[in-house]
């Protein structure tokens, strides 16, 4: 028989005090919900106001990390403005047409404004304009959908839930990594974690609205995969570029890219559920 000391290593539940980090992101929280939810329940013009700052503040740290310090601002304020200009154009209703036509000309033009700007990256530089602006234009699609403020309320939830719930369950169990080479931070109990809390936040949200709680916990659950997805993609940008967070502007999250990276994915997924299957939140 194998010596009890070879045993596998077991995960064990660790309960630890409240660290200052978790304080501080906790009362950032409290002060960006409140107005964040009012938002969300007001629409437009409120909510399109939100993205669009959120866009620009995206655009801007996006072009920080891939840019590099010592490269132009010219490069910096030219993605921090194309990402609030197309965001803007969605919000005033401007046709599919030529939504498309900025984003390809936006998309085309990235690559000579880093060259010019010095960037040290220039192609991950230019995947930031469509991967900003679109995820920002499907939130606003969604919030115009019928039922679109539940839907978004309900989204939003999902991945609150997801990380709130990766963040207690990997720091209550540990475990294996889930990509140590990207976050090593972040586990498989915390996936896990994260999918059940955000299940259980599905459900319970599904229950108000009289939607179908069982098949929305399964998409909660799935979407929370797509959320941690995102999370990781921008854990990756960061380590790229060599930087820990993407800015300074929220106190404990750093800046709003660390904070809306599980964001971006999934209103893109939802926004394609509703649109090829006719996906809506109430039957």
């Amino acid at each position: 028989m194998a010596d009890s000391g070879s045993a596998s290593p077991r995960l064990r539940l660790r309960l630890r005090r409240p660290t200052k980090a978790l304080m501080l992101r906790l009362m950032s929280a409290a002060v960006l919900l409140p107005p964040m939810i009012f938002a969300i329940w007001a629409g437009s013009p409120w909510f399109d106001l939100v993205l669009i700052i959120a866009a620009g503040a995206m655009g801007w740290e996006w072009a920080r990390m891939t840019l590099g310090a010592e490269a132009r601002p010219l490069g910096t304020w030219a993605l921090a403005g194309a990402c609030a200009g197309l965001v803007a154009a969605v919000a005033l209703d401007a046709d599919f047409r030529t939504l498309c036509l900025l984003l390809i000309a936006g998309s085309l033009t990235a690559p000579l404004v880093s060259g010019f700007s010095r960037g040290k990256m220039p192609w991950l530089y230019t995947l930031g304009f469509p991967a900003i602006a679109v995820s920002c234009a499907c939130w606003l699609w969604l919030r115009v959908m019928p039922e679109g403020r539940e839907t978004v309320l309900w989204l939003m939830g999902v991945v609150w839930a997801t990380d709130t719930g990766a963040y207690f369950a990997g720091r209550a169990i540990g475990g294996p990594r889930l990509a140590p080479k990207i976050s090593p931070n972040k586990t498989w109990a915390g996936l896990i974690g994260g999918m059940l809390s955000a299940a259980g936040i599905a459900a319970l949200i599904a229950a108000f609205v009289h939607g179908p709680s069982l098949a929305l916990a399964l998409l909660g659950a799935t979407l929370a995969v797509v959320a941690q997805t995102g999370d990781l993609a921008e854990s990756a940008l960061k380590r790229h570029a060599g930087v820990k967070d993407s800015g300074r502007l929220i106190p404990g999250h750093g800046g709003i890219l660390d904070r809306v990276d599980g964001l971006m994915p999934v209103a893109a997924v939802l926004v394609l559920l509703t649109v090829v299957f006719g996906w809506s939140l109430t039957p």
